[in-house]
């Protein structure tokens, strides 16, 4: 059964080191949360060591460029691991070919060009890609809808549709579907990769709840000094990326409940109710071991 708590210091003692997702947790989209701030600055001090895990479609440098403009103190976290890092690599080993189409936004444009040291080296090693036309391409790499203030799927069809007639696999560099920015709520890359299967289209996914960005974070926290059995805890508030992962690599995970269903648990998203929590849960066959209104 979930546990409902207060805050995160009534358990961060029995953690070496927390993975937090950023939208919804950390973050708005605009803003910072000062209590979650507080929170993963206070897990800090006591030694334990904060990931950033995000399904950001960018590359991790973009992303600490965003949460350094929004004022998200660099104190607060160790390191920051994307979707985007995990699926750098798959395109650049050639999972959905050498010839690309790109559907995503401009500011995603980092994804094919900003590496780490390490995916640079993958980058020399391998045959070179290119963006191209969608007739022209071998696959598709998707980090999410070109105007997402504006575009749903549904804008998509057309292209989705010649896709799958053309036999293109899709690579979903954000398996998010929906993320808040202020009060909106956004399509991301997911929701097209999703619409994509339904239609009997291909999608191969690198973000949470998928296992390569959970091998990528246990290689950062690595090099950070935890040992292989160091206890990690998970937060966030996506029930099929951030809870579905953590529960499938055997990680406790913190469900933020004030989120993206926050309307689910009553009028007080600080304090969900807990009867209206656990039939929430019983329907979706999940039971993180900890739930929270918002990170604090």
């Amino acid at each position: 059964m979930t546990q409902i708590i207060p805050a995160l210091a009534n358990i961060s003692d029995s953690y070496d080191a927390v993975l937090c997702d950023l939208w919804g947790c950390l973050h708005n989209g605009v803003t910072p949360f000062p209590a979650a701030v507080a929170a993963l600055q206070a897990f800090r001090t006591k030694g334990g060591k904060v990931i950033l895990l995000t399904n950001a479609p960018r590359p991790k440098s973009s992303v600490v460029k965003q949460l350094d403009g929004m004022g998200v103190p660099r104190d607060a976290w160790d390191d920051v691991v994307t979707s985007g890092d995990a699926a750098q690599y798959a395109m650049l080993t050639g999972a959905v070919g050498r010839k690309l189409h790109h559907i995503g936004a401009p500011k995603d444009m980092p994804f094919f060009t900003d590496f780490s040291a390490d995916l640079a080296a993958v980058a020399a090693a391998e045959p070179p890609f290119s963006l191209v036309s969608i007739n022209d391409a071998e696959g598709i790499v998707c980090t999410g809808l070109t105007d997402d203030l504006t575009q749903t799927p549904d804008d998509y069809r057309g292209t989705l549709l010649m896709a799958k007639t053309l036999g293109l696999p899709m690579l979903c560099a954000n398996p998010d579907i929906v993320v808040h920015w202020g009060d909106k709520l956004l399509y991301c890359a997911g929701a097209l990769a999703q619409a994509y299967e339904k239609i009997g289209g291909k999608a191969l996914y690198f973000g949470k709840p998928h296992p390569p960005i959970y091998d990528l974070a246990r290689r950062r926290l690595a090099a950070l000094g935890l040992r292989d059995d160091a206890a990690i805890l998970a937060i966030g508030d996506g029930i099929t990326t951030d809870i579905q992962g953590a529960m499938s690599e055997n990680i406790d995970a913190v469900f933020i409940t004030g989120g993206i269903d926050s309307t689910a648990f009553g009028p007080d998203s600080d304090n969900p109710d807990k009867t209206l929590l656990e039939a929430w849960l019983t329907a979706r066959q999940l039971s993180p071991s900890f739930a929270m209104g918002h990170l604090r």
